[in-house]
């Protein structure tokens, strides 16, 4: 039989749970609705244009060409233009688009979106595990600002996609070079005071995660910082993609590319 004492501790973690529920439920259940926002438009071929910038013949130019890639390759490149990003970061709207559709071989992660949202002036390059190597994040981000942006600038949008499949296509072929030197002229370029503010940033965050995994280790565990791998971002998806011929082949992306505007 429980103690006077005892049973009114269980009566007030009780209230304190209830309390806890009534807070942060909404909340909670936000978040999760939020998660559940998503609408994909279904991976029809390799070209998904369901923001309408491509002719017919344009599209179709483009299918064939990432098509005879692929067949030579293996390496699975798509192209997606949507109408909006829905609220969110191109980042997370691509990298969601790229584990819905499992771009790739799923032995190999050998999967590479150009995603286009033109409507915010968004553009992002996500490159699958295995690609990584190849197709690397400084490379994805010259592909955009110098062979992308400035067409996509004067509403050369066909211009712009093929331009940035084209290098896409070319690095992962091996033939890097040109895109390497133009890569090491854009560091050359880069502002020293942002290069500064960058390092002061990162050794702040460096000393806080420091502590905070002092004071998790003092508690016998550790403090663990999620990244867009851990899988947060690999559910709450809604509409269907019934793949019309044509699927992905299992791979992910754990956020690897670039992104830039116009």
């Amino acid at each position: 039989m429980r103690s006077p004492g005892a049973a009114a501790r269980c009566d007030a973690l009780a209230r304190l749970g209830l309390l806890l529920a009534l807070l942060f439920g909404p909340i909670l259940w936000a978040v999760a609705a939020q998660a559940d926002e998503f609408t994909f438009p279904p991976l029809s071929g390799r070209v998904v244009d369901a923001a309408g910038l491509l002719a017919p013949e344009a599209r179709t130019s483009l299918e064939a060409k990432l098509k005879a890639d692929e067949d030579k390759t293996s390496d699975q490149v798509v192209v997606a233009t949507v109408p909006s990003l829905q609220g969110r970061t191109v980042e997370e709207f691509a990298n969601r688009l790229f584990r819905a559709w499992k771009l790739g071989q799923a032995k190999t992660n050998n999967g590479a979106l150009l995603l286009v949202a033109p409507n915010e002036r968004k553009v992002r390059i996500e490159v699958g595990y295995g690609l990584e190597g190849a197709l690397t994040d400084a490379l994805s981000k010259v592909i955009i600002t110098t062979a992308i942006a400035p067409r996509f600038k004067t509403a050369d949008y066909a211009g712009g996609i093929n331009a940035g499949v084209d290098a896409m296509l070319s690095i992962l072929a091996g033939d890097a070079e040109e895109w390497q030197r133009k890569a090491e002229v854009r560091r050359d370029e880069a502002d020293p005071g942002q290069v500064v503010l960058f390092v002061i940033l990162f050794l702040v965050i460096l000393v806080v995660v420091y502590r905070m995994n002092r004071g998790g280790r003092g508690r016998g565990g550790f403090v663990v910082i999620p990244g867009p791998s851990s899988g947060g971002w690999s559910g709450g998806v809604s509409g269907g993609f019934d793949g019309g011929g044509f699927s992905g082949g299992g791979g992910s992306s754990g956020g690897g590319g670039a992104s830039g505007d116009w």
